[in-house]
């Protein structure tokens, strides 16, 4: 399974983004999708994740409220709108998939990332 994210960027306190993650090698109707990051200096953390019909969303208490993730199956494609953007939110930012098909889109389900996309956020 190949994912690319694409979509980070450069905003100020309080603005928004969307990420993306185009995802391929597979049946992506299949998996769950999630979304990690990695700030400078800390270990990768989990943000959000959604299950494979897309009816089934979780979040870390970080960015529930503020981020909100989905998916577009006839796309391969799942997203993440992030708003009222914090320093804090700083990160390169991944999106995850699992071995397995169908189930809960827990955070210790995953077991393949792709490549990151920066987010910075001034202040």
């Amino acid at each position: 399974v190949q994912l690319q994210a694409f979509g980070g960027g450069l905003v100020q306190s309080g603005g928004s983004l969307r990420l993306s993650c185009a995802a391929s090698g597979r049946s992506f109707s299949s998996y769950n999708m999630g979304w990690f990051r990695q700030a400078p200096g800390k270990q990768r953390e989990f943000v959000a994740a959604i299950g494979w019909s897309g009816s089934r969303t979780t979040y870390s208490n970080s960015v529930k409220d503020r981020f909100t993730i989905s998916r577009d199956n006839d796309k391969n494609t799942v997203y993440l709108q992030m708003d009222s953007l914090k320093p804090e939110d700083t990160a390169i930012y991944y999106c995850a998939t699992g071995k397995a098909r169908w189930g809960i889109p827990a955070p210790d389900k995953f077991d393949y990332w792709g490549q990151g996309t920066l987010v910075t956020v001034s202040s």
